[in-house]
């Protein structure tokens, strides 16, 4: 019955809310301009008249509030309009009826506005596809009829209708779920979602998902929950209404006995709820909304009435806090092999395997520059590793035993090491059945996962605990480094439960998470947040709050958006009745008369319907680049992924210093400090001149980027040390002194690099509404 209840007043409100103020208000002004040509009756006709409307309208609400089971404070509004009329007050009963018509339609509108961000997300949904049918011809089909395999066109302007990878290079506007309002460029092979717009040239796409399978039709679904689920949003109001009506019925005996029954009709009229019933649905919607703008979809007032009161957060690792898909971390060679002969053979062997690490693989050797060519008489052994012949020469990649590493060599105890330390994944490398290499993956960490950490306790949460799957070493790991407050790991879906449980004792919880085994687990916490961009169907349909951009920083952001939601709510409510307790005072000692406390009421209804819509803007501490300055945000992002290789050449040459042969190991030392000088110096400079003063700019203060620009002086310094070494070393060869002081070198130039591109990562590039990278469980 509350559904209902709230399901006829979303209704009422849009539909007949301006009507019913139309009407009256245009009865009202029939009645004064008979009252001023002096046909007196029949302007009280008109003011009855309208005064009956408003009754009749106000005791349909009451009656419906009471079918839901509860007080019902239209009462009030019926009690004022009926005592006017009683009392011969036409005039004040007609502006009455004006106040609570126009009270219905500012919150239809106030309510629209709230919720045209929502409503924008349903309205564009894909409803046709241009589809490839046998003969080669296109034909324009409904996008229902569109299935997995299906050659689809995309046109100039038109929308993406199905999940698929591109045929061809595109140019994507991915505003609608992103936020990011430059266009991408997205290249062959590349996956995209429904629901983002063709901005260039048209082009082809192999659909991987049907239309209702797919992110947008996903999103879709969401948001007709949230607009669905609407009831809860009065619960605020409601749990005032009893005593709100019991204070204003007596406020009005009270009048009537010091005053007669015109002082009580008068403390009725500023007595007429309307801020009541209309700021906290107002403030709820509005809060729905600038999250849903956010790419955060909220099922409903009563998960963000929840989501505002949580104190503690349990977030899982692999997928949410970590990109989920393994990435290269470095290359060990075996002997004269080099780095990227490996990798080539290495990712040309793994172009036809589905291991899970293979992608990974083919993607460095494509982010090296690797030329890859398609292996013959390929062989995999699940378990154990695959061979094959790359361009004439037998590779095999797999475990140590499978490609043949008898006993600990020195490069693979360092390998195995390194592995540990950093929890790495080790994949060896053998070429012509002699061991070539090993190859080191990880899971990156999101380079916004130690910022959302921060951002969530400035929001308020006290507890934040990271739960996993994953072995310890790892986990540790990586909770050290973006500073939770405990970790949880080789936990069971089953054990993640018994956690929420746990915690759910102690605090309201969420529980953020993006994989199937996480569904469970987001169930059962207070509200249950997933990563709905990349996670699974399962998690994002059980889960009270979906993310659908792939930006974990909307975490803290939806906790932020909750609260100053509710805050504004618990204001407009506490401010609208204070203001109308202090007219009701003034009213009850017979200052205020019936048709000005009217106004008066009318006065205090904008005044709150306009406060909870604040809720509609982001805050004033919200930080974000604007499109220019977004896009220098991308062009510096890049340049860190470009270098972030030669950052890890760095820390590979400094391993290999007193092992590979001394004129080996010191032209690769050349070789990375030509980098440093090439790429590397120049990057720095460009960020000092043309990124700090902007992001100074944006940040206000004195001096934002100081310590930051303090980094780029000593990066300058080390490199130039490093040149003056190598001057001094010359022809000859190093010695075993020249050989400490350049790995010192070395080592301190991996170090600075790395922490200082993390730290522009997390403080200044995660400005920007673009997509967010990853880097890497060492810090990378």
């Amino acid at each position: 019955m509350t559904s209902q209840r709230a399901t006829w007043r979303s209704r009422i409100g849009p539909h007949l809310g301006w009507g019913l103020l139309i009407l009256v208000g245009a009865t009202l002004v029939l009645g004064c301009v008979l009252h001023l040509v002096g046909i007196g009756a029949g302007g009280d006709v008109a003011w009855i008249t309208a005064g009956a409307i408003g009754s009749a309208y106000a005791a349909f609400a009451m009656l419906d509030s009471l079918r839901g089971g509860n007080i019902g404070v239209d009462a009030i509004a019926v009690l004022a309009l009926l005592g006017a009329l009683l009392i011969g007050e036409y005039l004040a009963a007609a502006v009455i009826a004006v106040m609570v018509a126009s009270g219905r339609a500012l919150e239809g509108w106030a309510a629209g506005r709230a919720r045209r961000d929502l409503q924008g997300l349903l309205e564009r949904a894909p409803k046709l596809a241009h589809r490839y049918e046998a003969d080669g011809m296109l034909a324009t089909v409904p996008v229902e009829q569109v299935r997995p395999g299906d050659r689809l066109l995309v046109g100039t302007g038109e929308l993406v209708p199905v999940d698929g990878a591109l045929v061809v290079a595109a140019v994507l506007d991915e505003s609608a779920l992103t936020g990011e309002s430059l266009p991408v460029e997205r290249g062959a092979g590349e996956p995209v979602c429904s629901g983002v717009v063709n901005a260039g040239s048209p082009f082809d796409l192999r659909a991987t998902t049907s239309s209702a399978e797919s992110t947008y039709a996903g999103i879709v679904r969401l948001v007709s929950e949230a607009e669905s689920s609407q009831a809860p949003l009065v619960r605020l109001a409601d749990h005032y209404a009893l005593w709100f009506l019991v204070v204003a019925l007596s406020g009005a005996a009270v009048a009537w006995a010091a005053g007669g029954v015109a002082r009580a009709v008068a403390v009725l009229v500023v007595a007429t709820p309307c801020p009541l019933l209309l700021a906290a649905p107002v403030a709820l919607v509005a809060g729905l909304s600038r999250a849903a703008r956010r790419g955060v979809v909220i099922k409903g007032g009563a998960v963000l009435e929840r989501l505002a009161r949580c104190t503690t957060v349990l977030i899982d690792k692999t997928g949410t806090l970590t990109s989920g898909r393994p990435a290269l971390t470095a290359v060990f060679p075996a002997r004269s092999l080099p780095a990227d002969e490996i990798l080539s053979l290495a990712g040309s062997l793994d172009q036809v395997s589905p291991h899970v690490l293979a992608h990974g693989v083919v993607q460095a050797a494509h982010e090296h520059k690797c030329v890859l060519v398609l292996p013959d008489q390929v062989k995999e052994v699940t378990g154990q590793g695959i061979k094959g012949f790359v361009a004439g020469r037998e590779v095999s990649l797999g475990k140590a035993a499978w490609i043949g590493v008898t006993g600990s060599p020195a490069w693979a105890k360092g390998a195995r090491r390194r592995a540990r330390l950093d929890g790495s994944l080790t994949v060896f490398v053998a070429v012509d059945n002699e061991p070539a290499g090993v190859l080191l993956f990880d899971d990156p960490i999101r380079y916004d996962a130690a910022r959302t950490i921060r951002s969530l306790r400035r929001s308020g949460i006290k507890r934040i605990v990271m739960v996993s799957g994953d072995r310890l070493e790892v986990a540790e790991t990586v909770g050290a480094v973006i500073g939770v407050d405990d970790v949880l790991a080789e936990r069971s879906p089953s054990e993640k439960l018994d956690v929420v449980r746990a915690e759910r004792r102690r605090a309201p919880t969420i529980m953020v998470g993006d994989g199937i085994n996480d569904a469970p687990a987001l169930a059962l916490a207070d509200v249950g947040m997933a990563m709905g961009a990349r996670g699974s169907t399962a998690s994002s349909e059980t889960a009270d709050v979906v993310l659908t951009v792939d930006h974990l920083d909307r975490v803290g952001e939806a906790v932020l958006i909750a609260r100053r939601s509710r805050d504004i709510a618990l204001q407009s409510v506490i401010a609208g009745m204070a203001m109308s307790l202090a007219a009701m005072g003034v009213a009850a000692v017979g200052l205020l008369p019936a048709v000005w406390g009217a106004i008066l009421q009318e006065g205090i209804d904008i005044a709150v319907i306009l406060n909870a819509l604040r809720a509609l803007r982001p805050t004033s501490t919200e930080i974000r680049l604007d499109d220019d300055d977004s896009e220098l945000a991308r062009r510096f992002q890049g340049e860190h992924d470009a270098i972030r290789a030669d950052i890890e050449r760095l820390r590979s040459t400094a391993d290999s210093l007193g092992v590979a042969e001394p004129a080996t190991a010191i032209n690769q030392v050349r070789e990375v400090y030509k980098l440093l000088v090439e790429e590397v110096e120049p990057h720095e400079d460009a960020e000092q001149n043309i990124l700090y003063p902007t992001i100074d700019r944006v940040l206000g203060g004195n001096d934002p980027t100081g310590p930051m620009s303090r980094g780029h002086v000593e990066i300058a310094h080390q490199i130039r040390r490093l040149g003056q070494l190598l001057d001094d070393i010359g022809t000859e060869g190093p010695d075993d002194d020249d050989i400490v002081e350049l790995r010192r070198l070395l080592y301190g130039l991996h170090a600075i690099l790395r922490l200082h591109t993390v730290q522009e990562e997390e403080s200044y590039l995660s400005l920007s509404d673009t997509g967010q990278g990853c880097r890497r469980i060492d810090g990378h």
